[in-house]
């Protein structure tokens, strides 16, 4: 949601009243949750045909005030105690209003990254990893920001080689963070962290930070690290590229290729491309699509491994940007 959506949602829940906003935070995540709650608290007066907007965006019959909450840090605090409880709303008030922090497992989703880090930095990176899998990815990843290159290189092979967590290492889990995470022995096996985790959380943290966890992971074990590769960018995720990405990909990429690559492409994935060509490339290219016959599926996948490789190499030169992730931002 972007910040005009934040502050229509904020204005909406203040509209509601305390009551009714509690239920509707009750349904959100953490992150929602702390959106929210820093986006009610910096919106201390609000016009009354901004609010009249909103309400009848939303269809509703509330009356507007341009001040509709006198207070809007103890509005905050009730509406969030009411929906999540003492606890959990004492961790998140803390965080919008700039005050402590609190440890355990489940707690750690509402805190800042370089708290965690803090209370994560002298525990064993097995320990580590198996907390950090609990965590929303991007979360993880500014985390994983906050340790040492090293660290962060032991944690991640760590996430990347875990299997799932047992009941009983996740007591263990509970007696190190002091909060109860899951159900007794008889829970099933948790299925977090793999390679695919491992992967998410590197795809998060910039170029560099990539580089470093790569060769580190690859001296020890070169296909774990092959792996993990293969599982930052798929070929599906070439539509999370904008269009100037696009348009550098399609610069270094022979026309056989291409034709060849999206074969097995989704129609979305078509679309990207042939909006970011000249119209009769794109038709040409439609043509070459229709007339050609079937493709090997071990050829589809090889041209677009060809053509994936073309991308980190444009990204690697600061030509494109890869899924939004971690980095120096430009200016």
């Amino acid at each position: 949601m972007d910040d005009r959506g934040l502050e229509n949602a904020a204005i909406l829940l203040m509209s509601l009243g305390e009551e009714e906003a509690a239920n509707v935070f009750k349904h959100l995540s953490p992150k929602e949750v702390q959106g929210l709650g820093e986006t009610i608290t910096k919106m201390k007066s609000i016009s009354r045909e901004r609010v009249d907007g909103v309400l009848e965006m939303f269809a509703t019959t509330a009356a507007g005030q341009s001040n509709l909450v006198s207070d809007t840090d103890e509005y905050v605090k009730t509406v969030l105690r009411r929906a999540l409880g003492d606890d959990k709303a004492n961790l998140l008030i803390d965080r919008i209003l700039q005050g402590g922090d609190t440890a355990g497992i489940e707690g750690l989703k509402w805190m800042d990254p370089v708290a965690v880090g803090e209370l994560l930095r002298v525990e064993h990176p097995q320990i580590v990893a198996a907390i950090l899998v609990h965590l929303d990815f991007d979360h993880a990843a500014d985390v994983l920001k906050t340790f040492t290159e090293r660290q962060r290189n032991e944690v991640l092979v760590r996430v990347a080689t875990l299997d799932g967590i047992q009941p009983s290492a996740l007591k263990d889990l509970n007696e190190v963070m002091s909060k109860v995470l899951a159900g007794g022995e008889r829970a099933r096996r948790a299925s977090l962290g793999g390679v695919k985790a491992a992967a998410e959380m590197i795809n998060l943290m910039g170029a560099s930070v990539e580089t470093a966890v790569l060769d580190y992971i690859r001296e020890a074990d070169n296909d774990l690290a092959q792996k993990i590769l293969d599982n930052m960018f798929s070929f599906d995720d070439l539509q999370k590229l904008d269009d100037k990405g696009i348009q550098a990909m399609l610069k270094e990429v022979q026309s056989e290729s291409l034709v060849i690559a999206l074969k097995g492409a989704t129609p979305e994935m078509r679309e990207l491309v042939f909006k970011n060509m000249s119209t009769r490339a794109a038709e040409t290219l439609r043509e070459d699509l229709e007339s050609r016959g079937p493709v090997r599926v071990s050829e589809v996948e090889a041209e677009q491994k060809e053509l994936l490789k073309v991308v980190r190499r444009l990204a690697d030169e600061g030509q494109i940007v890869l899924g939004g992730g971690g980095g120096d931002d430009f200016i």
